[in-house]
């Protein structure tokens, strides 16, 4: 009776922390897990996010040194891949783990999942904590690699697809992905002493950082959002040749990620820039809408960046 008591009261305990995940879910871009999925895979992919999303908000949200806490997750996450460490640990030992570790264990035990890209998250959002600008996009792009490209190669993991191409392809939208949410939460990063604008690319629109404190965006900040949207775009469009190459459950778990990030693209577009009244967010209808466009359409390889798009850098846009 005792055991079950201690398990109800862990049950109890667990519960708040757990709707405040599925809250965080609802407010993504993209399905996390379509309910279209197996139970199996959709516990797979709700376990890997819940992940990700606890190491983001130690990074972005707690309080204490977020350094001291993101270190000390590193060590209880390694503690799922150190068998001959934990093997002989009692069941009051391994219950320590953080309870989305916890939930995490059986999935990558399933599926043979790899520890270098959750240490790849977990290193982003340390790199967080002392860098808060970005001079080029370039240098951008480089901490995408860390903060945004190990959830596609953990997805991919998850259905077992491990090609060159698809791993690639799966970069190229992972990326844009990152990079869109990024353009929505302009004000609210920036609240957070955060920019994610390259300074190259301020300075090329003429753009203050002082400007992004306003209540609405400036002519300058409008042009410059339009020129962020519309390359997060090609990206986007570069990679979605990823869809082509899965299929069966695969296909639609990644169809479904790239309509919500065409939808979350579209609410940007709406708000015609000006990412400071409030984050653009996605309606509902255009991930739906988006998404049979997504599975059906024969993608055709990424082009190279076209003259207008060098001449969009360039601030000269209308």
């Amino acid at each position: 009776m005792a055991a079950v008591s201690n398990a109800g009261a862990a049950r109890h305990d667990r519960a708040p922390r757990d709707r405040a995940l599925r809250r965080q879910q609802d407010a993504e871009n993209f399905p996390v897990a379509l309910r279209l999925l197996p139970r199996q895979l959709r516990t797979g992919l709700v376990a890997v996010y819940d992940v990700a999303r606890v190491i983001d908000d130690l990074g972005d949200q707690a309080v204490g040194d977020r350094t001291v806490l993101l270190t000390a997750f590193r060590r209880d996450l390694a503690t799922i891949w150190d068998g001959d460490r934990t093997q002989h640990q009692s069941p009051q030992q391994q219950s320590s783990r953080h309870p989305v570790l916890r939930r995490l264990a059986p999935v990558v035990a399933a599926h043979g999942l790899e520890r270098e890209p959750f240490e790849r998250l977990i290193q982003a959002n340390l790199v967080d904590q002392r860098v808060h600008r970005y001079a080029t996009y370039a240098q951008l792009r480089g901490y995408c690699t860390l903060s945004a490209d190990p959830i596609g190669r953990i997805v991919l993991d998850l259905f077992g697809v491990g090609s060159p191409a698809a791993i690639e392809l799966s970069d190229r939208v992972c990326t844009a992905l990152q990079l869109i949410e990024h353009w929505q939460d302009v004000a609210e990063d920036r609240r957070a002493g955060r920019v994610y604008l390259p300074q190259e690319d301020l300075a090329a629109f003429g753009v203050a950082e002082a400007e992004l404190d306003g209540a609405v965006a400036s002519p300058a900040l409008r042009r410059l959002m339009a020129f962020q949207v519309n390359r997060a775009a090609e990206l986007l469009d570069s990679g979605a040749p990823l869809v082509r190459l899965l299929d069966g459950w695969a296909r639609l778990a990644v169809a479904g990620y790239v309509a919500g990030g065409r939808a979350a693209l579209d609410a940007l577009r709406r708000a015609q820039g000006d990412v400071l009244a409030g984050p653009p967010r996605p309606r509902r209808r255009d991930v739906a809408r988006h998404l049979p466009l997504v599975l059906f359409t024969d993608h055709q390889p990424p082009r190279r960046r076209s003259s207008t798009a060098t001449n969009r850098r360039r601030g000269e846009v209308g």
